[in-house]
């Protein structure tokens, strides 16, 4: 299943770094950032919990920078 998600972010740089944060976690098959849309695409893995993958999403964009936002 792949949804896509309203993101808030400053930078380009922060985007991409969101993109490969979120492709990381378990659960998500694929993972893809549109700065200029400010929207993520999120495909996940078969039998995921979306609820709780997003909110480890959530988690590891925030880390990124402090500022970012998903949401979900």
């Amino acid at each position: 299943m792949k949804k896509t998600y309203k993101i808030e972010i400053d930078c380009a740089n922060c985007a991409n770094k969101m993109e490969v944060a979120a492709s990381k976690v378990k659960g998500v098959a694929d993972a893809s950032v549109n700065f200029m849309a400010l929207k993520m695409s999120v495909e996940f893995e078969d039998g995921a919990d979306e609820a709780k993958v997003m909110k480890e999403v959530r988690k590891v964009c925030r880390r990124v920078d402090d500022d970012a936002e998903v949401y979900i």
